[in-house]
């Protein structure tokens, strides 16, 4: 016996197959692929600058000044950032710089080191 995934959206156990490739919840009445509920939950792709897939721990490059808001100077082009992270988001890198402390920039301004 094959064992479907719960509904995604109230989580109920009671899902059936319509006969085609949609799954039906009989609770709360939504249907759903489940190949498109694996895409959805699939780790996002982050690309620098180049279009280099970033991961999280690598080590970036950044490639223009970037200003940061109440700080007299701005995280300089050069800049190598270690042990970066990823995260959701329209600045999609979590970090930490020497000088600035923890920062999030735009994965548009570095390039993988």
């Amino acid at each position: 016996m094959s064992t479907l995934p719960p509904c995604p959206i109230c989580k109920s156990e009671f899902s059936y197959s319509t006969g085609g490739e949609l799954l039906m919840c009989p609770e709360c009445g939504h249907e759903w692929s489940p190949a498109e509920v694996e895409a959805e939950n699939a780790a996002p792709v982050v690309k620098d600058s180049l279009g280099t897939v970033l991961q999280t721990g690598d080590s970036v490059i950044v490639l223009k000044n970037l200003p940061v808001k109440g700080m007299p100077q701005p995280v300089k082009a050069g800049t190598k950032v270690k042990n970066i992270r990823l995260v959701e988001g329209d600045h999609n890198i979590a970090c930490k710089i020497d000088g600035f402390g923890s920062m999030t920039l735009k994965s548009e301004f570095v390039r993988k080191a």
